[in-house]
């Protein structure tokens, strides 16, 4: 049983489908007669290839919404090219700017652009939906994961066309803000502070017990703070390395800067937080020896609607007859048919 089909495959109605197989293709289409929303990741061309484009969804069901999400859009000279996240992320422009200036670029921990592509890919959807509202007409949302990683990446662009200032890895640092980094505690904990806001920094200063600093001509605003952050990294470095995290964490709670831990997943599983706020979800799964499985919570929190994990991902197949009989109307004998033939 793998935990991420598990959490990621959550809520969903689980069937299959032999789209090479003519009957297959007939199903698609008759499934796509009532629906909103049609999600597809193939290489572009795939879906016209079996006969099943966007003009063929159209011509039977005028309002669908095609969200088509590949490496690089629906056009271009890289349309054609297979397209993964590491790769999508390394030409978005991420990578080259993720870790530190004498070291190789260095990956994210998890599956940036392939999450991000999915953000936009439900945010273009429910744009598309929303217009629909004026015509009734449907529309294809074309979702490149590239691009998705691309429109991450601040004003690089800008800063590059009209400075040119390419801007490189600098490790955690901010490169246009001071101080914004991560310190080592005393009990060997990182903690990350923010306090690059000039009333921030004040306080900083005061919890510092250093509330000289904000005379100083070194740090006296953000402009000089950053021209001097190695040595206001220092400073900052030994004060909280002279505390343990709890108490680094209090002290400047208490002063209003801006500060958290470096947290693990158990960390995070741990936190209170988490916990009250529902995202450390356990679903009953009699499949699982603890008879729960546990996963994220849902995002973002309608207080009027919210959102709920109804189940866990299932086995393939395990709504066909929820589906192609109840849904589309099939009785027992072309179920059992399409079964044999290895269509669904």
């Amino acid at each position: 049983i793998s935990a991420w089909w598990l959490a990621q495959s959550r809520n969903k109605r689980l069937i299959t489908l032999d789209l090479h197989h003519p009957d297959g293709k007939a199903l698609a289409l008759k499934l796509i007669e009532d629906v909103d929303i049609v999600i597809e990741n193939f290489r572009p061309g795939r879906l016209e290839g079996w006969n099943l484009g966007y003009e063929c969804m159209k011509a039977i069901n005028p309002g669908v919404i095609l969200v088509r999400i590949s490496g690089f859009g629906q056009t271009g000279p890289y349309r054609e090219r297979a397209g993964y996240g590491n790769v999508s992320e390394s030409m978005g422009g991420v990578r080259y700017v993720t870790g530190f200036p004498d070291r190789p670029p260095v990956r994210v921990g998890v599956s940036l652009g392939d999450s991000l592509a999915a953000q936009h890919a439900a945010f273009g959807a429910m744009l598309a939906l929303r217009a629909r509202e004026r015509d009734g007409q449907g529309q294809v949302v074309d979702v490149a994961i590239t691009e998705a990683v691309f429109a991450l990446t601040e004003a690089m662009l800008t800063e590059y066309k009209h400075a040119d200032i390419v801007r490189e890895r600098a490790g955690n640092s901010l490169l246009r803000a001071a101080p914004s980094n991560v310190y080592q505690t005393a009990d060997g904990h990182w903690l990350a502070i923010g306090g690059n806001g000039e009333n921030v920094f004040r306080r900083f200063a005061q919890a510092l017990g250093r509330p000289s600093l904000v005379e100083d001509e070194r740090f006296r605003n953000n402009h000089a703070r950053v021209a001097h952050h190695d040595e206001l990294d220092e400073i900052i470095g030994s004060w909280v390395a002279s505390h343990t995290l709890a108490e680094a964490q209090a002290i400047l709670d208490e002063a209003g800067v801006p500060a958290g831990p470096v947290m693990s997943i158990a960390d995070i599983a741990a936190d209170r937080q988490y916990q009250e706020r529902g995202m450390i979800a356990a679903v009953p799964d009699e499949r699982m020896s603890e008879g729960v499985v546990f996963m994220p919570g849902v995002v973002p929190r309608l207080v009027e609607t919210p959102g709920a994990i109804v189940h866990t991902g299932g086995d393939l197949g395990a709504d066909n007859q929820a589906i192609y009989g109840d849904f589309l109307g099939l009785d027992a004998r072309e179920l059992e048919r399409l079964q044999a033939e290895g269509v669904i």
